[in-house]
């Protein structure tokens, strides 16, 4: 049966539901502007596994539970879930390691990029334009044969079921409160909307990016390297939608000041989101893109995913992470790092591959 969601008009429709579902999740109790960010909510899973001691953001969200989960029962439903990876590992884990600490840098990954945008952050014009640049530098090394090595098909299926047993566990442990998780009573982690709702919007989300391949890291590499704006129209829509229903329910509050979970240091907003374009670029998707390719049981994607997590941790745990009143104390420090090492990945994995 033909895939609808690959069309033009299935993008669109993917994009607009996703765009859908986060504002409701908003509308719902999560926070403002961060319906759905792939990088907070780990951040937020980081912590509710006590990976580290931010109590304003410590919660299992479970959007990133039903996304994966969501990709994993569709990919086996359309025959589509296919173990594979060991391509580049370690490299992988740091490229997810300083992509976090990019978008905690920015507060906020891609996707709640478009959603502050949505929202009337206008901070988020500087992020984006960094995101871009980012992609852009990312794209050079793609056209000049960068490649982190070929994903194997041959591993068993029970490498590709690890990400998924992972989440059913999270869920399990949130669902019968487990004591030892901890959980935020202030602040972002204490804000979120009920179980259930997070669950199936992460569900329907997992579905829609499954099968229209969702992706805004994609959606701006395409346009450099092949002029192809197909996975654009699923990000602009997703923006667009989110924006009429921030009007509608009254959520759109435009300028740079005092916007919810964010700050105006336009520098390390830009520079931040060069760090997370670059590695997402160099890994192969965004983060959302990345959970449901690790849905489909790509370990390569769960690799970047523990390093995303890992990241969160070192972040708030050392003072890298951004904070609403500025950039964290070694935040800049950590950024110029992780520049530095996503350039050196770029050129040796080029000059490998020639």
């Amino acid at each position: 049966m033909k895939n609808i969601f690959a069309s033009k008009w299935g993008i669109v429709l993917a994009g607009s539901a996703i765009g859908i579902i986060a504002v409701l999740l908003q509308f719902w109790g999560n926070p403002p502007n961060m319906g759905l960010c792939m990088a907070c909510f780990m951040r937020d899973i980081a912590g509710g596994l006590k990976l580290h001691s931010a109590a304003p953001v410590q919660y299992i969200r479970p959007e990133i539970i039903g996304i994966l989960l969501g990709a994993t029962i569709i990919a086996i439903f359309k025959g589509e879930f296919k173990p594979r990876g060991g391509s580049s590992p370690l490299i992988r884990l740091f490229l997810g390691f300083f992509a976090m600490i990019g978008a905690l840098i920015f507060l906020g990954c891609p996707w709640r990029a478009y959603l502050r945008l949505a929202g009337g952050d206008f901070n988020a014009v500087t992020g984006l334009s960094g995101l871009a640049a980012g992609i852009y530098i990312g794209t050079l090394f793609i056209k000049k044969g960068f490649n982190l090595g070929r994903a194997k098909a041959s591993q068993s299926k029970m490498s590709g079921y690890i990400m998924p047993t992972i989440m059913i566990i999270l869920l399990a442990m949130l669902v019968f409160n487990f004591s030892k998780l901890a959980f935020s009573t202030k602040g972002p982690g204490a804000m979120h909307a009920p179980l259930i709702i997070s669950l199936v919007g992460g569900l329907l989300v997992g579905y829609f990016a499954q099968r229209s391949r969702f992706c805004t890291i994609g959606a701006i590499r395409d346009i450099f390297i092949i002029r192809n704006y197909h996975l654009l129209l699923g990000a602009s829509a997703f923006t667009v939608i989110a924006f009429v229903l921030n009007l509608i329910l009254g959520h759109f509050n435009p300028g740079f000041e005092g916007q919810p979970i964010a700050h105006n240091n336009h520098l390390w907003n830009f520079l931040g989101m060069v760090l997370s374009g670059l590695a997402f670029v160099l890994a192969g998707g965004c983060p959302g893109r990345q959970i449901i390719l690790a849905g489909e049981g790509n370990t390569d994607s769960g690799i970047f995913i523990l390093g995303m997590l890992l990241g969160a941790a070192i972040a708030h745990n050392f003072g890298l992470a951004s904070l609403p009143k500025g950039v964290g104390e070694f935040g800049a420090a950590a950024t110029l790092i992780g520049i530095g090492y996503t350039l050196v990945v770029g050129y040796v994995m080029t000059k490998r591959m020639k």
